[in-house]
């Protein structure tokens, strides 16, 4: 029997804007805005982008007036750039989770101020919680109606799209999301190791936690 592509394909991406001469490592050539999609399958330069990424959602000075007591931004250009990520104990990775219904061509995506941080709230929806929220502009929506996951792509819309499908297999799809945020967890652990030689282990350690995820051994040496 000849095997057959899923109808829906659940995968965690960044949003990614344009470089703008980034020079600090290699990062890929593409459009000035896009989804990425996180996963073992990455060229290092794909990983690059999406470690500058999340880098520069958390590019923020530390401000003592507001409470804010982590130490002063480093002089040197990787050590500033790289101070956020390492520093804040509440990160951001501006994205989500991406659904795509091959049969009907609709696509769920996260909307603006959504963040791949907080992506374990989709098992909220499983267990039936309520209805979920991802973002604004557009209000992606999704909740549980019965046996039946119900994403509806601009709850704003009268008319707005929708993605159904059974329970059971959304949580079949986040646990394909939690492997492939495992397998760019690993990839990118290699990549900080060849790229970030002294700030390997803190890198990672930073990207474990904005995937909500263990950390993974750094292998020493280059």
């Amino acid at each position: 029997m000849r095997d057959t592509l899923p109808v829906i394909v659940m995968q965690p991406v960044l949003e990614i804007n344009a470089p703008d001469s980034f020079a600090l490592w290699p990062v890929a050539e593409g459009e000035p805005f896009r989804y990425l999609a996180l996963s073992g399958e990455l060229s290092y330069a794909e990983v690059g982008t999406a470690v500058m990424r999340i880098a520069r959602c958390n590019d923020i000075d530390p401000d003592p007036n507001a409470g804010d007591d982590r130490p002063p931004r480093p002089a040197d250009p990787l050590g500033s750039f790289l101070h956020g990520l390492l520093t804040f104990d509440g990160l951001f990775a501006a994205g989500g989770l991406r659904v795509a219904d091959s049969s009907t061509g609709i696509t769920f995506l996260p909307g603006c101020c959504n963040g791949l941080e907080d992506w374990r709230e989709w098992c909220t929806v499983v267990d039936g919680s309520g209805p979920v929220s991802f973002g604004h502009d557009p209000d992606p929506v999704a909740e549980l109606l019965g046996d039946t996951v119900r994403l509806v792509v601009d709850v704003e819309q009268s008319d707005s799209q929708v993605i159904e499908l059974p329970a059971m297999e959304l949580r079949d799809l986040l646990d394909g999301v939690e492997r492939d945020l495992a397998d760019f967890l690993a990839l990118a652990a290699d990549w900080a190791r060849r790229h970030l030689p002294n700030h390997a282990v803190s890198v990672t350690a930073a990207l474990a936690r904005v995937l909500a995820l263990p950390t993974p051994v750094v292998p020493s040496g280059r």
